[in-house]
């Protein structure tokens, strides 16, 4: 832990996007990170793929009914180092504030469900993509690897995060908190489905208790941000009128300390921005009583094996693809050199 805290005033911002509109979006985010900035905020963090949206068709209909949704998502997707996050970027310098915000990210021909670190300086500092899409999620983002996983140090503290039901995955999160995680991040998208998912009737229940005791388990702040549904995303999707699929609403947005009080919030099922004020040495009674990393930690029993190695489709090797038999056609084999060869895992 630093030696020296700092105190300084967080904001969540619960905002539903401009469904599957890019630049009207990022328009909203940047208005957004102003509002929350000239309230006070130096860190401003949003909700899961708040740009461009969250596919929620997938939960609701068929592939091939949500085929024409993915094409727009798609096409509006956000490519890292694009004039997209240049004006993120741009919004967070002017604003003199820290932002985290979660994108539908583009990388070649694949999608991920991504949390985008940006200084206040406008710099992006990382980012982290969901590791393990849920269910049928995976139909619309690839994975990430251990290489984003990633704590990011500022001048307020190191910020982490995890997307929605990662919260599940005690190894990962424990990971972050290893990693030297104080302020984390907890994105998730709103959920108002009714008696199509029994189980979005729990899912706000499911997202405190899940980021509340993240909270007290790292002994960091965490806050928590989740966007509400609203009318525009129900008329784009086709299903108006139909609240037994899908309606407005969703969301539970709070902050937390790292004794797993909540500071900030909760703003339940509604748009608006949630302020708390944190001061950093509060971390310090809790790692007092359970430095889950330290004095609480029992290697001797139980420990963490952490990969945070890139995944690559492809490796270049200079040894021969089966070895002892040589490419005799090859260049290199005529010249007496060993073939190098492009392997495809």
């Amino acid at each position: 832990m630093p030696d020296r805290y700092r105190k300084f005033k967080a904001a969540a911002v619960a905002a539903p996007p401009v469904f599957l509109d890019r630049e009207a979006t990022t328009a909203k985010a940047c208005s957004l990170i102003r509002e929350a900035a000239g309230n006070g905020a130096e860190l401003v963090v949003f909700a899961e793929t708040f740009l461009p949206g969250y596919p929620y068709w997938i939960w609701l209909g068929t592939p091939t009914w949500g085929a024409p949704f993915f094409f727009e998502l798609y096409k509006n997707a956000v490519v890292v180092g694009s004039e997209t996050t240049n004006a993120l970027c741009d919004a967070a310098r002017a604003a003199n504030a820290h932002v985290v915000i979660g994108i539908d990210e583009r990388d070649g021909g694949t999608l991920y469900n991504t949390l985008l670190f940006i200084s206040r300086e406008g710099e992006v500092l990382g980012r982290h993509r969901k590791l393990q899409p849920t269910h049928v999620e995976r139909s619309i983002w690839g994975r990430g690897d251990g290489s984003d996983l990633n704590v990011f140090k500022t001048d307020l503290g190191a910020i982490g995060g995890l997307i929605c039901w990662e919260h599940t995955m005690d190894l990962v999160r424990y990971a972050l908190i290893v990693l030297g995680e104080e302020i984390h991040v907890a994105a998730w998208p709103g959920t108002s489905t009714l008696n199509h998912n029994p189980h979005s009737k729990i899912f706000n229940d499911v997202t405190e208790a899940a980021a509340r005791h993240h909270a007290l388990a790292g002994q960091v702040f965490v806050i928590n941000v989740q966007s509400p549904i609203d009318a525009a995303m129900i008329e784009k999707l086709g299903l108006t009128g139909r609240t037994e699929m899908i309606a407005p609403g969703g969301g539970w947005t709070a902050i937390i300390a790292p004794d797993g009080r909540i500071i900030g919030g909760p703003l339940v099922g509604e748009e608006g921005i949630v302020y708390a004020d944190i001061d950093m040495e509060e971390r310090i009674g809790m790692k007092y009583a359970c430095d889950s990393i330290g004095h609480y930690a029992r290697p001797d029993v139980v420990r963490l094996v952490l990969n945070l190695q890139k995944q690559n489709v492809v490796e270049i090797t200079t040894e021969p693809v089966l070895p002892g038999f040589a490419d005799t056609n090859s260049p290199a084999t005529a010249h007496g050199d060993v073939d190098a060869r492009i392997l495809i895992g």
